[in-house]
């Protein structure tokens, strides 16, 4: 299920780039999907827990943040980073996240963390330098660099929310919620009176661009979000983080196949470095007092809904 799900994240980048090319800027396909995965999960919810969907005006800040900074700016910063850098490394920034998570736990919370958080963190700058070439003056566009590492940020900050979020309500509920005011974020940013509509006739990289937006939103969004959060009934979160490593590597094989973006030995070594610096980080923790585990959020935890979110 989780090999699944990531699969169907790492095809939405190569999908997303040619959705952009359509005719669509960041924003107005960050709208779009939103939307239509708000009425998906909405649908769902009605029919299998329309009681959960209630809000109280106490967790109503918290879901408006979390919804807004993680279903709306993540993608939208995503998708820029992708229209710019090829699709593998733009993921490997975005991929810092929860790196930045357990920095969070450590230095925020006080969390006790094993040594080899720091070796992680080591690893992972290094790949990110190997991946940005530093060497040749950073030869990557600065626009979407800025772009991927901002919306880690971001990410970073929509795995803690999240993490406050599920202690309060169920995983789907909150998700149908934060994608409704994502979804009235974007169309306060891009009115649906301005949508270019014509757009979905036309075709991208030979598919229609309806049919990439379809994709977009049920096998992007909806499915590999519902796969995720039923794989959390056979493992542990961070198992699934873990496993969910296999992401980056099958974006970037999809998007060298389909769009031609091959990566240099020197990026291809980095982002190893790079994944290798995200376990380590995602399995430092210890255990606190009485064998209690530290409150520090795990990727899967809070699903992320991608990156491409999640944010995914």
């Amino acid at each position: 299920m989780v090999i699944t799900g990531c699969t169907l994240f790492a095809v939405n980048g190569t999908v997303s780039k040619l959705a952009l090319r359509g005719a669509f800027d960041a924003p107005q396909l960050a709208t779009l999907r939103a939307t239509g995965a708000f009425a998906g999960l909405l649908l769902l919810c009605l029919a299998v827990r329309p009681a959960r969907l209630r809000l109280t005006r106490r967790e109503l800040p918290l879901i408006i943040v979390y919804g807004i900074s993680g279903f709306f700016l993540v993608p939208v910063l995503y998708f820029v980073s992708i229209a710019r850098l090829p699709i593998g490394i733009a993921l490997l920034f975005e991929y810092t996240a929860p790196l930045l998570v357990a920095l969070w736990a450590r230095f925020g919370q006080h969390a006790r963390v094993r040594p080899r958080l720091w070796i992680g963190l080591a690893l992972s700058l290094a790949g990110l330098a190997c991946v940005a070439e530093v060497w040749g003056s950073l030869r990557l566009d600065a626009l979407g660099v800025a772009a991927a590492l901002t919306a880690a940020v971001l990410l970073a900050s929509y795995y803690v929310l999240g993490a406050r979020g599920v202690s309060r309500r169920d995983t789907l509920s909150l998700t149908c919620w934060a994608f409704g005011f994502a979804a009235i974020a974007g169309m306060i940013v891009r009115p649906w009176w301005n949508f270019p509509a014509s757009a979905l006739t036309g075709t991208s990289g030979g598919v229609p661009v309806w049919l990439l937006c379809l994709y977009v939103i049920v096998l992007g969004s909806i499915v590999p979000y519902l796969l995720l959060a039923g794989s959390l009934r056979h493992l542990p979160p961070t198992s699934v983080g873990i496993i969910g490593m296999v992401e980056p590597v099958i974006a970037a094989t999809v998007a060298w196949l389909a769009l031609g973006e091959v990566l240099n030995a020197a990026q291809l070594a980095g982002g190893a470095l790079v994944l290798i610096g995200v376990v380590l980080a995602e399995t430092a923790r210890t255990a606190g007092p009485g064998g209690a585990a530290p409150p520090v959020p795990d990727m899967a935890t809070v699903m992320p809904a991608g990156r491409d979110d999640l944010a995914r």
